[in-house]
């Protein structure tokens, strides 16, 4: 597979359908979109190499937003701010690296390792670190494959800079939380250090692909006067779960994740119930009193009509939605995978509800690499 480039115009489909993947987190669409088009502006399209044509030796790093989607509403992080986390990790290192990979999917941090690649020159791997995005920076498929987070870096908008390096990727998660709280709930970090040998092994292939793939279908869905939300459930295998009005919305931001319920009403009062519950992405789906959908699989909100994804933190009274479920890559269901980012990680006394794979098109589904343990 030959090199492409993301440029100027590739951005609207790749942050509409990384919003998808996002499951309600991950950072608004618009946010990446301005970034990602200031960055492609002043340094040029930026390099998307598939995952297996990337060397063993090379040098990738994960870079992302991390912190409370409801804060970046009204704090949007500067353009320069993704290129300074990356350079903090490099000098700590010692090494300049060759790659910049996605941590999860979503409409700002599928498109900040972009933001830095433009700004620094370097080419951004087409995978990411989940399939999807999860509200913890252990929640990745590295963490299942032994691959420590640290060094990390962490930078604000104001040019302070900070190095981790910590016993586990747990420890790494709770030290940075507190210093994001600290630099006003949003900062930037560069971690996750690796080779091309353990990139191959310990990410998910085809993300930002995918992302373009599912702009792409529900932005032709809509010229056409076709269904764009039955276009992106076919695509990603899934199946739809509800669809209706939001009548309520609990939200906060609290140790700096935006948490909170949302509860939906059937069209017209005819199809019941569906409540959810967030920690930044959407966990549980409860319909009249059943849960019906949980993490690790996808949980996506989406606009009734256009099929745009719907965030967390932009829910709001009077909005007519459809919800969908979707498979989460495999590795997600083992056994270490659940208790890194199943229900009971979070607190809801359930067990996994799994969506069903769907015949369609999730790229993830059926993806197992060598070496997960079980």
């Amino acid at each position: 597979m030959a090199e492409r480039l993301i440029t100027e115009p590739d951005l609207d489909d790749l942050a509409a359908g990384a919003a998808v993947l996002g499951t309600g987190g991950g950072g608004d669409p618009h946010i990446g979109r301005l970034l990602a088009r200031a960055a492609i502006r002043a340094g040029g399209p930026v390099p998307l190499v598939p995952l297996g044509e990337v060397p063993d030796d090379a040098v990738a790093v994960v870079v992302a937003m991390m912190g409370a989607p409801t804060v970046m509403l009204e704090k949007v992080p500067a353009v320069e701010q993704a290129a300074l986390a990356v350079q903090a990790v490099a000098a700590y290192l010692g090494r300049r690296p060759t790659h910049l990979i996605c941590a999860e999917a979503g409409g700002v941090n599928a498109l900040v390792p972009v933001v830095a690649a433009a700004g620094l020159g370097l080419p951004v791997v087409d995978a990411d670190g989940m399939g999807r995005a999860f509200p913890e920076l252990q929640m990745v498929m590295p963490t299942l494959y032994g691959l420590g987070a640290t060094p990390m870096s962490i930078a604000d908008e104001k040019g302070n800079r900070g190095i981790f390096d910590t016993v586990d990727n747990k420890w790494a998660e709770r030290l940075a939380r507190s210093a994001t709280i600290d630099m006003g709930c949003a900062a930037m970090i560069g971690l996750y250090p690796m080779t091309g040998t353990q990139a191959r092994e310990a990410l998910v292939p085809g993300t930002l692909s995918l992302c373009a793939e599912l702009g792409r279908v529900a932005r032709e869905a809509r010229a056409a006067h076709r269904d764009p939300v039955a276009a992106v459930t076919s695509l990603l295998g899934g199946v739809e779960l509800f669809g209706g009005k939001v009548v309520d919305v609990v939200r906060r931001t609290e140790g700096g994740f935006a948490r909170g319920e949302a509860v939906l009403e059937g069209f017209d009062g005819r199809h019941g119930e569906l409540l959810l519950r967030f920690q930044n992405e959407h966990l549980v789906a409860v319909r009249d009193g059943e849960v019906v959908a949980t993490v690790p699989d996808l949980i996506c909100v989406l606009d009734a009509e256009t099929g745009a994804a719907v965030t967390t933190e932009s829910l709001r009274y009077g909005q007519r939605v459809r919800v969908l479920a979707a498979p989460c890559d495999p590795r997600w269901h083992t056994a270490e995978g659940l208790e890194l980012v199943g229900p009971r990680y979070f607190g809801y006394e359930h067990d996994t509800v799994r969506v069903p794979t769907g015949p369609a098109g999730h790229p993830h589904a059926g993806h197992v690499e060598s070496g997960a343990r079980a």
